[in-house]
């Protein structure tokens, strides 16, 4: 059912869970490819990091220092979590909430870099924007770091659902319902001698 131009998340999370969930992971590959490629571009080129600008910075080089940029995506990962989490259930909704638990402090570092920004009033003592664990870890590293920590329960929350066990099979709504040759069997219990 549409409400007011945007899908109502019951019918996001059952007949379009899984072009709506196709769609979320191809946006967060992409970012996840620009980390990479400035990662590459650093420890594998040597550039060092105000040159190292990923794919789309480097036609587009304000694109890396644009604080709303970075904050958008942020936004858009926690929202696309908590949206699409109705659409899992049992080991592979655990996963998704992790996921957006670690996206929901991420978030908070991007907005408090971009308050920063727009106030032009520096945290902590430091010359330019900076978030909290900003302060421990360099921002390029801290970055990777929390896209990957993000990332890898995402995958194995996407691996679980779309391979579920029989019993999480039935309890699941959505369109991603797998074929049975994709469902886990359920461990048996071994006998007792």
């Amino acid at each position: 059912m549409a409400h007011g131009g945007f899908l109502a998340p019951r019918t996001l999370n059952e007949n379009h869970h899984r072009a709506a969930l196709n769609i979320f992971m191809l946006i967060v590959l992409a970012h996840w490819a620009e980390h990479i490629v400035q990662a590459v571009q650093i420890w594998g080129l040597g550039w060092t990091p105000p040159q190292s600008r990923g794919v789309l910075g480097m036609p587009f080089p304000w694109l890396v220092s644009s604080e709303w940029l970075h904050y958008g995506y942020a936004l858009v990962m926690v929202a696309g979590l908590w949206m699409l989490r109705d659409g899992f259930t049992a080991a592979s909704r655990r996963w998704w909430l992790l996921a957006f638990g670690i996206q929901a402090w991420h978030h908070v570092e991007h907005l408090l870099l971009l308050l920063q920004a727009q106030t032009g009033r520096p945290l902590f003592g430091q010359a330019v924007p900076t978030s909290i664990l900003q302060m421990v870890v360099p921002r390029v590293e801290l970055h990777l770091f929390y896209n990957t920590v993000v990332f890898v329960p995402m995958v194995i929350a996407v691996y679980l659902h779309l391979r579920p066990s029989e019993a999480e099979a039935r309890r699941m709504h959505c369109n991603c319902r797998p074929s049975p040759a994709s469902v886990r069997p359920e461990p048996q219990p071994t006998p007792v001698a």
